[in-house]
């Protein structure tokens, strides 16, 4: 059973950095795609960034480009989020989900492709 659980969600001040992790259980990341995705009440989730087979193949959404950075340790099952340089609109709650990869390793960083998921935790940035 496919299993991901984050952590490292936090209350920070404007300008801080949070480290978010994402372990997973019940499959090899070896054949995923994973994605963080942030969602606030009343709408839907938005794409932060996702990672694919290969090192270097990552999508990050413009939003937030230069200042979070995704990275995966496939030895650890584990995919981590850094994010820099906080602002208050990163506000949300951040979930993880994985993508199982077909040979060509193709995918699209879009939460509705994304079938595993985990509970998410909740990133506030305040002063």
């Amino acid at each position: 059973q496919l299993q991901l659980v984050e952590s490292g969600g936090d209350l920070v001040q404007p300008g801080g950095s949070l480290r978010l992790s994402c372990a997973v259980s019940g499959f090899s990341l070896d054949y995923y795609a994973m994605g963080w995705f942030r969602q606030v009440p009343g709408k839907g989730p938005e794409a932060v960034t996702c990672i694919g087979r290969n090192y270097g193949d990552t999508v990050y959404a413009n939003s937030v480009k230069g200042r979070f950075t995704i990275s995966r340790d496939n030895a650890k099952n584990t995919v981590y989020l850094q994010m820099n340089s906080l602002k208050r609109e990163d506000t949300a709650r951040y979930y993880c989900a994985a993508l199982f990869l077909d040979d060509s390793g193709n995918y699209q960083c879009d939460s509705i492709y994304f079938t595993s998921w985990g509970q998410g935790t909740q990133v506030t940035v305040s002063s």
